[in-house]
């Protein structure tokens, strides 16, 4: 009687269920990208900070060389000269390379705190104290603003 019994065992998935549990991960998967995008705002502060280090970096540069080093900010990007017996070259260094803008800047705007005038450049002597400054960059997210004390270091606000 019980011979013929069959029971039956399910050994895998259905096809409905493998479709929900790719729809779920399809929605998941959808979900974190999202999340993943990058604040604007966040990027411009990031290059502003790296901005930062480097204009320390030079400051330190400059007075090791003994020769004044200036940041100069060109269009689409920014480069380091250095000044030598025939003028302002270039400076060709893997720190203060000539580099592109990140962060979607549009502007870059040098004053010095103590005179109202704006200058094109901006120039790291050989001695540790120089003039307070701010130098601003420009987004179409908004600004940010670099502060130099006057004593090689920089915060960015």
């Amino acid at each position: 009687m019980n011979r013929h019994r069959h029971t039956r065992h399910n050994a895998g998935f259905t096809l409905l269920e493998m479709l929900v549990v790719l729809v779920i991960a399809g929605l998941l998967v959808s979900l974190a990208s999202l999340q993943l995008t990058r604040n604007p705002r966040t990027d411009l502060n990031e290059e502003a900070q790296r901005l930062a280090l480097l204009f320390e970096s030079a400051g330190d540069e400059a007075q090791v060389r003994a020769r004044p080093i200036a940041w100069q900010p060109l269009d689409g990007g920014f480069r380091f000269d250095i000044r030598t017996e025939d003028g302002w070259r270039p400076l060709r260094d893997d720190l203060l390379r000539q580099r592109r803008w990140e962060g979607g800047v549009t502007g870059v705007s040098i004053q010095f705190l103590d005179s109202d005038k704006t200058v094109n450049r901006l120039v790291f002597g050989t001695e540790a104290i120089d003039a307070p400054m701010e130098i601003t960059l420009f987004s179409a997210v908004g600004r940010v603003t670099i502060i130099g004390s006057g004593n090689g270091r920089y915060q960015v606000r």
